[in-house]
């Protein structure tokens, strides 16, 4: 995997974001392979294809790539809020992409992976509606916010410049893909549980530290009256899916 960009490759372009996307989306077909399977390599949608951009002829998954240079942030310009809102609670909704590259050496800082499983409604930031002087009035945009996914969401295949191994990149695939065999009203409460979890800082843990943040699931899960009971509900989910080890006397311990 190189981490120079090929500026050639837009080569009559004038558009600055015309240019970023097409080096970007010839580095991503060249560098990297299927994060879900391990196929070595990526093939391209056709132009203007309005959901995905790569896909892996192996096991069907499908990828839309975001970028951005210079400084990583937490939060990515989308489009229509509505329209996203739409995407992820659909059934063929694409895994992301991000690719964070400096526009003075021209070389990719992080590229990561986020599965479509860790798609809810609460990563999704509604933008303030255009002014009525703007071409289009109205259109109300979206942001996507990193910072609600947890760490076991963001699957780096490069990170800070370093290469990480393709067989790690697999296994933490794979670790919580059982996320996505959940109705998404369940996954919700265990992406928050995975968050809580990693919030604590202790590796070994007790019960009561997952009470701790019972406050918060009420008001992020208003329906729910035994907030209590869908928390160890959680915790067992966490722990036959080897996220979490239990000691026994209310202790857990992270693996």
């Amino acid at each position: 995997m190189e981490l120079q960009l090929n500026y050639s490759a837009a080569e009559g372009y004038r558009s600055s974001s015309q240019i970023a996307r097409v080096v970007t989306e010839e580095w991503v077909e060249k560098n990297s392979f299927c994060p879900r399977c391990g196929k070595k390599k990526l093939d391209r949608f056709e132009s203007n294809r309005p959901v995905a951009d790569f896909y892996c002829s192996n096991c069907s998954a499908e990828y839309e790539l975001k970028s951005k240079k210079d400084a990583f942030a937490l939060k990515i310009v989308d489009g229509a809020y509505e329209m996203m809102i739409k995407r992820i609670n659909s059934e063929n909704n694409p895994h992301f992409l991000f690719l964070n590259y400096s526009s003075e050496s021209l070389q990719v800082q992080n590229f990561l992976t986020i599965p479509n499983h860790y798609f809810t409604n609460d990563i999704i930031e509604k933008r303030k509606p255009l002014s009525k002087n703007a071409r289009r009035a109205g259109w109300i945009g979206c942001n996507i916010l990193l910072q609600n996914i947890p760490v076991t969401g963001k699957i780096y295949l490069i990170k800070n410049q370093k290469i990480e191994n393709r067989k790690k990149v697999l296994e933490n695939w794979s670790r919580t893909s059982f996320l996505a065999e959940q109705k998404i009203e369940n996954r919700g409460w265990t992406i928050e549980l995975l968050k809580i979890i990693e919030v604590i800082r202790n590796n070994e843990f007790e019960l009561k530290d997952v009470y701790s943040f019972e406050s918060t699931l009420k008001k992020k899960f208003p329906q729910n009256r035994f907030v209590k009971d869908k928390i160890r509900q959680q915790l067992q989910i966490l722990r036959d899916k080897l996220i979490i080890k239990f000691l026994g006397n209310g202790r857990y311990v992270k693996i």
